[in-house]
């Protein structure tokens, strides 16, 4: 189970950084039916292990925190049998897991009162906080019309565009990532999700920073939804995850280069407000 989530999260096919962390967290449950002669034996493999999800995506802050916190829980207890680490490892993976969940429950539930009912909106790549926020707002009777980019090269934005079609009380149409600004003359507001946000910079799916510069020329305010774990003040570097130039053009590329980076970087200055489980927040 860690080398298949291993390879899952680097191919991205969970596409919301909350599902990767609860999926990398949750694959940590391998190590507890395995036999370990010893404390030390299980407590190398969880260390080893954590760190081989942890490399998957080091651009990850939330799967990176979870992580972290289950092995370092485990690894600084003092423990005196291994089916007592291998309980603390249970114990402290569904803690992890449920503060991950209903983080972003809260996050979302704290995004429905600043939804507006009637507002037209624009979304960019996936996110299940966006996602669960939209379905709560429609719950209490609001309707929205969403405009869902289609987040090339891997058009993860159609996973978007068909959720939001079977929600009663939105109008869902797909568009492509260049016409954010044909769109955004007829928006109210931009809600995106959030991979992280570090030192006053968001990083999320790449083509957040154009639509966020556009929709601040437009005056169309910008607001990102998450968690709170995942704005980080210090211990994070961002690293960025360069994806296989086949994604953008199958054919061999002759006499120049093919960049696929997955995210990019968007100044705090050009946000609004984020909203996350801690409430929210104005830049």
């Amino acid at each position: 189970m860690i080398d298949e989530t291993v390879e899952e999260i680097q191919e991205m096919q969970t596409h919301s950084s909350s599902v990767v962390a609860v999926r990398a967290t949750r694959a940590l449950e391998e190590l507890t039916e395995r036999e370990f002669a010893t404390v030390e034996e299980y407590v190398r493999a969880l260390e080893r292990n954590g760190s081989v999800l942890r490399r998957a995506n080091p651009s990850h802050a939330s799967l990176q925190n979870a992580v972290r916190g289950v092995v370092e829980d485990v690894t600084d207890a003092d423990l005196e049998s291994v089916a007592e680490a291998k309980e603390l490892t249970r114990e402290r993976i569904d803690a992890v897991v449920s503060r991950i969940e209903s983080a972003k429950d809260r996050a979302a539930e704290n995004a429905v009162a600043h939804l507006e009912d009637g507002a037209t909106l624009l979304t960019h790549d996936y996110s299940s906080t966006v996602i669960e926020a939209l379905d709560r707002a429609t719950d209490a009777g609001k309707s929205f019309n969403v405009y869902v980019t289609e987040a090339r090269p891997r058009y993860i934005g159609r996973k978007t565009a068909r959720t939001l079609a079977t929600m009663d009380g939105v109008e869902a149409t797909l568009i492509t990532d260049s016409a954010n600004g044909f769109a955004l003359e007829e928006c109210d507001r931009v809600v995106v999700g959030m991979d992280c946000i570090v030192d006053e910079t968001l990083y999320n799916r790449v083509g957040t920073f154009p639509i966020a510069a556009t929709a601040a020329q437009l005056d169309v305010p910008v607001t990102v939804l998450g968690s709170a774990a995942k704005i980080v003040s210090e211990g994070f570097v961002f690293e960025n995850d360069f994806r296989s130039s086949v994604e953008v053009m199958p054919e061999p590329a002759e006499g120049f280069d093919v960049e696929n980076p997955a995210y990019d970087a968007t100044p705090a200055s050009l946000l609004e407000s984020v909203i996350t489980d801690e409430g929210r927040r104005e830049f």
